[in-house]
């Protein structure tokens, strides 16, 4: 019998982003900086809805659109261009979008927002979750009602975890992991809630508390532990030139759910995730940035490097015979059209 069920199911805040690189330092009170390069589209949440899609998911989303134009152009993008289904969205009267303007400089970025929480919240967005094969979800301090019951309904929650402005990391959110089949928090992230002085000492005690775990390292990749297989991987990043860092956490995150629903071993999910991280920072923005189907082919199939051949030789037998037109990178500005 064919699953109909979502494969992806996400709610979060969504942004329009406004990305400037080429920074050749960051600004000081009082001056202007020309950049040489500019980008935007949907941010926050969108980053992982993009993503997903890009790889052929059927992706779910749930989160609420300003009735302004940053609204009504994200809700362009994601439905229309991307194939994101918006059933369980809303659109907010008179409530503003929230933007963020990114300052990318290094392999970093500053950020600067404007907005407010939405006038609906995760919970009411969601009610009663439809059943779905997973859930990407930014768990916080405050546990979600609609986590629980999709846990229930039998969607596999794959979590990540944002920084603590407060710098508690108190470990009452790790209580929340017991919803979870997957938890994908960054090094930094994973040491302070566990408390260890390494990632591997942190992706240890994760392994305690969920079946599958991931601590992602930036520049020095990634490492993870699949309890229900009995499998453990350490795969270095790409060495790649950094454009724009923005979602390159959210587009690991929806790869390596790609590739687990594909049923892949899992030092292959987490080489593709770490690959489709490293092609999405090479790009503006953090949705638009995602590399999907179409950019790792492109990959792959430019690839001369021998060493990087063998450990992606994987691919051969992975990637689709079609993988799609060319994805849309994130414009300079949004075209002229009314929305």
């Amino acid at each position: 019998m064919d699953d109909d069920r979502p494969d992806v199911l996400l709610t979060g805040l969504l942004f329009y982003d406004l990305v400037l690189t080429g920074l050749g330092r960051p600004p000081t009170p009082g001056e202007e900086i020309w950049t040489a390069g500019m980008g935007c589209g949907p941010g926050g949440i969108a980053n992982l809805a993009v993503a997903a899609a890009r790889f052929g998911l059927r992706t779910s989303l749930a989160t609420v659109f300003g009735d302004d134009f940053y609204g009504a152009y994200c809700q362009e993008i994601l439905a229309g261009q991307e194939g994101v289904d918006l059933t369980l969205s809303r659109r907010a009267d008179g409530w503003p979008t929230p933007v963020t303007v990114s300052l990318a400089h290094g392999s970093d970025r500053a950020l600067v927002t404007h907005g407010s929480e939405p006038p609906y919240s995760q919970d009411a967005l969601m009610g009663d979750p439809p059943e779905a094969r997973t859930a990407l979800v930014h768990i916080e301090a405050e546990p979600r009602a609609w986590l629980a019951k999709a846990a229930a309904n039998g969607t596999h929650i794959y979590a990540d975890v944002g920084w603590d402005p407060t710098q508690q990391w108190s470990r009452d959110l790790l209580d929340q992991l017991s919803l979870c089949h997957a938890f994908l928090p960054n090094e930094a992230e994973a040491m302070a809630y566990t408390r260890t002085d390494s990632a591997v000492a942190a992706l240890g005690t994760l392994a305690e508390l969920v079946p599958v775990a991931v601590v992602t390292r930036g520049g020095d990749g990634a490492i993870a532990v699949d309890q229900t297989t009995g499998e453990y991987a350490d795969v270095p990043a790409l060495d790649i030139d950094v454009l724009d860092a923005t979602g390159a956490g959210d587009v690991f995150a929806a790869s390596f759910v790609a590739a687990t629903l594909a049923g892949w071993p899992l030092e292959e999910r987490l080489r593709f995730a770490v690959l489709a991280a490293g092609l999405s920072v090479q790009r503006h923005g953090g949705a638009l940035a995602a590399p999907g189907w179409y950019g790792v082919d492109r990959w792959w199939r430019s690839l001369t490097d021998p060493d990087l051949g063998r450990a992606y030789g994987f691919l051969a037998d992975r990637l689709p015979a079609d993988p799609g037109p060319p994805v849309r990178y994130a414009p300079v500005t949004p075209p002229a059209r009314q929305y």
